[in-house]
């Protein structure tokens, strides 16, 4: 645990709040952490690999995050998050499940189930599992009202997508599981997601490699997204700016599903 327990001093729309993002040390989850440091929040960043989280910590102003490095989908490693973020920030506003794999690609009656258990276990479970550790810690204040879960879906929940169709089905699980935390937890939390299409990051370049310019030529907008236009609808949902808004899901997509 790399720890940088100072206070920003940094004025924005989530001044004064803490947030932990899963799986950041590098692609979507990195770019919300910079995004909420911006805002003012202070932020704890995870990920499995010590020397790459740490590398990702030293890009932030000192005193603005904490960095924990761990696998998303142990509940040690939450334990050990949660704890960081009560003892060394004071509690817990806003939870952003960034964990994510999708480690096969072919048709789904090939589909080996053990592979198909994994996704199911990183992608759904595991989202669940950081959530009711968050509302159950006895110090981090989760559910003591004005708290945001953000998880992190996919358009391929919405459309087959050739391929990666498990990854698709996982994520419109999640986009379901968003949807009924939403009015289990209202009002002291208010959860909603974001659902990108193609961004460019490691996660993602097998889709776009060698290939740029003929993919986005499938998005209105002309262009595949970037880290940072996911990063500012996670901002929007965390701020008081969508205060009235829960069990949604919010389109990051250039168009792609509008133009078919």
């Amino acid at each position: 645990m790399q720890l940088r327990p100072e206070p920003s001093s940094v004025d924005g729309r989530l001044a004064g709040r803490t947030a932990v993002v899963t799986a950041s040390s590098r692609g979507i989850g990195l770019a919300i952490a910079h995004r909420f440091v911006d805002e003012g929040a202070r932020v704890i960043i995870t990920g499995r690999d010590p020397a790459a989280l740490q590398e990702a910590a030293a890009g932030f102003q000192e005193g603005t995050v904490l960095s924990v490095s761990g696998n998303a989908t142990d509940p040690l490693h939450q334990r050990s998050v949660l704890d960081a973020a009560a003892d060394v920030l004071g509690g817990l506003d806003i939870l952003v499940n960034c964990a994510g794999t999708n480690p096969v690609y072919g048709p789904l009656l090939d589909l080996d189930l053990d592979a198909a258990r994994k996704i199911l276990e990183t992608n759904l479970l595991t989202a669940l599992a950081w959530v009711k550790s968050a509302c159950r810690h006895p110090e981090a204040g989760f559910l003591q009202g004005g708290s945001s879960v953000i998880n992190m879906s996919s358009v391929s929940a919405r459309t087959a997508a050739k391929g990666i169709e498990f990854y698709g089905i996982s994520k419109a699980a999640l986009e379901h599981l968003t949807r009924s935390l939403a009015v289990e937890l209202a009002p002291a939390v208010r959860v909603n997601a974001l659902a990108p299409a193609v961004v460019k990051t490691r996660f993602s370049q097998a889709l776009y490699e060698g290939r740029e310019e003929r993919a986005a030529a499938a998005y209105p907008l002309g262009r595949l997204g970037n880290p940072e236009d996911v990063a500012a609808g996670a901002a929007f949902l965390a701020s008081d700016d969508a205060a009235w808004v829960t069990g949604q899901v919010l389109t990051v997509d250039g168009g792609l599903l509008a133009g078919g």
